[in-house]
């Protein structure tokens, strides 16, 4: 976190884990950086109660997948891999179990 500067802003919308939460409220705390947004979190639905209240900080409850494209981009996605399977062929997006 030290790699943004004073003027950075951290923003997870992809995992919880990538981010030390704790390192990054010492760092909101601190000044390291200037603030965050945050969509998802270490311990979900869990959020570190150190960041409620801070005014740097935009806390929001794992929404950011909800948007036109990509709701757009799944649809196409599903519909693809039905046609794939029905005609026989290698799905778009094969999952091995």
């Amino acid at each position: 976190m030290e790699a943004l500067g004073k003027d950075g802003v951290l923003v997870n919308v992809g995992r919880g884990g990538l981010v030390d939460e704790p390192e990054l409220v010492r760092c909101l705390r601190e000044g390291v950086i200037a603030g965050a947004g945050l969509d998802v979190y270490e311990n979900e639905p869990d959020v570190p109660q150190e960041l409620f209240g801070m005014e740097n900080v935009v806390l929001s409850d794992h929404r950011a997948v909800l948007t036109p494209e990509s709701i757009s981009g799944v649809r196409d996605i599903v519909a693809g891999n039905l046609e794939a399977f029905f005609a026989g062929k290698p799905l778009l997006s094969p999952v091995t179990l």
